[in-house]
């Protein structure tokens, strides 16, 4: 791993992490489901446009449509859009905190349903990750957090593990801006039907909305997919999943510095732990690799 890709990586867990801030910025001031689907709207032909104008087409393999609609739903219909409604109710760290525990959910699921070996590193990670996460959940439901917002979070955290699993190997064939833009046309279209049934339209576009509108739909949206792509095809996937690592904290520090969340001594010896834990699974499946 050389500087670049180090840089790479840092750039890529700090744009991710700092999505559930501006998140709930957002729900804060407009319905969640639809905001999400005007997001993923302008994303989505931001993105095909940004393929066309690379040259790529919508000559994609079956695994990559396949991976086109599992993630457009998955990933950004369920995941995302839990997400967007429990933070009504829940704070951003604590929604980044569970979203962040994907690596320990994906590999559990790898050594329990398919099998693959772990080393005694990731399972201690697996254990260590877990007792974190549950650490938070319970220092934070003690302390009032709506038990729904949370059951919220945990469900699209499973959601995006069931897509993470559903499209293994399917990324081969080049065209990668081009599946990205197409899976975020694929979330709006899945989020407009149940926005429309379930919210109304009455937003005040203030300039503190607009702003974390455009940063969700064109940083963590946009850029840090792009910059993830990179990552992988210079250090390779496995590598590159180390730096989800780093999501708890920065998803922690990013909320207190500009949503005022407070965080509790637990809270940080939970985010050490979780933080831990995912490195460990990570560095054993490099050593398995």
């Amino acid at each position: 791993m050389d500087l670049r890709a180090l840089v790479l990586g840092l750039l890529f867990a700090l744009m991710w992490s700092s999505a559930f801030t501006s998140a709930r910025i957002i729900v804060s001031e407009a319905p969640p489901l639809l905001s999400l689907s005007l997001r993923f709207a302008i994303s989505g032909a931001l993105g095909v446009a940004l393929a066309y104008a690379m040259g790529q087409r919508m000559a994609l393999t079956r695994g990559q449509w396949r991976a086109v609609v599992v993630f457009g739903i998955c990933q950004n219909a369920l995941y995302l859009g839990l997400n967007f409604v429990a933070m009504q109710w829940v704070e951003a760290s604590l929604a980044a905190i569970i979203a962040s525990a994907l690596p320990l959910m994906v590999a559990l699921a790898n050594w329990v349903i398919f099998r693959e070996g772990t080393r005694i590193l990731g399972v201690a990670g697996l254990i260590a990750g877990s007792f974190g996460v549950l650490l938070i959940m319970g220092t934070r439901l003690q302390g009032g957090t709506d038990p729904l917002g949370v059951f919220y979070c945990v469900l699209g955290a499973v959601a995006l593990t069931a897509a993470t699993l559903s499209v293994r190997g399917a990324s081969g064939g080049g065209n990668l801006m081009m599946v990205v833009g197409l899976q975020m046309l694929v979330g709006s279209a899945a989020l407009l039907p149940a926005g429309l049934a379930l919210e109304t339209w009455d937003v005040t576009w203030t300039p503190r909305l607009i702003a974390a509108l455009a940063y969700t739909t064109l940083v963590p949206g946009l850029l840090a997919t792009w910059i993830w792509f990179l990552l992988v095809a210079r250090i390779g996937a496995t590598p590159a999943a180390t730096f989800h690592f780093l999501n708890p904290f920065f998803g922690v520090v990013v909320a207190w510095a500009l949503l005022g969340e407070a965080l509790g001594p637990l809270d940080a010896l939970g985010v050490a732990v979780v933080t831990g834990g995912i490195l460990a699974v990570q560095v054993s499946r490099m050593r398995a690799g």
